[in-house]
């Protein structure tokens, strides 16, 4: 059985174009999370930068200070994890599950 390499070639790089255009696309999506019953809420984009905190003004406390910055890591390590599972699934789709290492 011959494989036409071109066929292939070709392939893969409208495959690759594909992955580009749904990464783009993923990093424009937003994802929030938030910590403390909602205390302090982050934004962040599948680009994983965080775009937004807010914090509500009963969380600002003097003599608290560590609850405070507790919550702040708690909510943007989640909403970091949410952008990676958002762009991990966007590329599962155009991948049709399949693992490409370097692709993500």
């Amino acid at each position: 059985m011959k494989m036409d390499f071109n066929k292939m070639l070709q392939q893969a790089q409208q495959m690759q174009a594909q992955m580009l255009e749904a990464q783009e696309e993923a990093r424009a999506e937003v994802v929030e999370a938030s910590a403390g019953g909602g205390m302090v809420t982050v934004v962040a984009n599948g680009s994983q930068e965080i775009l937004s905190i807010k914090i509500d003004p009963e969380a600002i406390t003097p003599d608290d200070r560590e609850m405070l910055e507790d919550l702040v890591l708690a909510a943007t390590n989640e909403a970091l994890r949410k952008a990676r599972e958002m762009v991990t699934a966007e590329m599962g789709k155009l991948a049709g599950g399949l693992k490409l290492p370097g692709l993500m």
